[in-house]
């Protein structure tokens, strides 16, 4: 029989893993479990041990009391003031591509996550980002050459792109810079 508190965990591990972009297999190796055990962490037919939690907070770059949060009630409004998003090491991520999370929405089914990017001295393109839902940029400043799929468009400040996640994406050429640009990912929650 399932746990409520276990349930609840389970469905938390799994949004804050949907919302890294993660998969389960990497999130797994990454804190050092099974594959099966983390599914049968999501799906809320294990409680995990808090030792098992520090691993997988460790695996997603937050704090274990993060999976005791309610991510499955309505969250409607999200303020961050200028300057207080939280930088995130997002697994997967490309190293010299800083990410500031500028907050998060959790409404129904939707799942939105808006990030700043920006792309550090010694940052290099990279096209192989492919994950679930749908991804909106706006760019707001410098230039670069971006690849989705088998299409290339330059694109610079006041340009924005929309596309769907699970084609291949990512900078192909930096142009000039410096660059940086908002990176809001829409997700369903199954």
């Amino acid at each position: 029989m399932r746990s409520l508190s276990a349930a609840r965990i389970g469905a938390q591990v799994r949004a804050l893993r949907m919302a890294a972009d993660v998969s389960g297999g990497a999130l797994a190796k990454a804190s050092g479990i099974s594959a099966s055990m983390l599914s049968r962490i999501e799906r809320g037919l294990v409680s995990p041990s808090v030792e098992t939690l520090e691993r997988l907070s460790k695996g997603l770059g937050v704090s274990a009391p993060r999976f005791f949060g309610d991510q499955a009630r309505r969250t409607d409004f999200c303020h961050v003031r200028a300057g207080r998003g939280v930088v995130v090491d997002r697994i997967g991520a490309v190293s010299d591509y800083r990410y500031e999370l500028l907050g998060h929405l959790l409404s129904g089914n939707l799942f939105v996550e808006p990030y700043l990017v920006t792309l550090l001295p010694g940052a290099d393109p990279y096209v192989t980002f492919q994950h679930p839902g749908l991804k909106f940029l706006y760019f707001l400043s410098g230039e670069v050459m971006y690849r989705y799929g088998g299409k290339s468009v330059a694109v610079g400040a006041g340009d924005s792109l929309l596309f769907e996640a699970t084609a291949l994406h990512g900078i192909e050429a930096i142009q000039s810079g410096p660059v940086s640009y908002l990176s809001v990912v829409f997700t369903l929650r199954e």
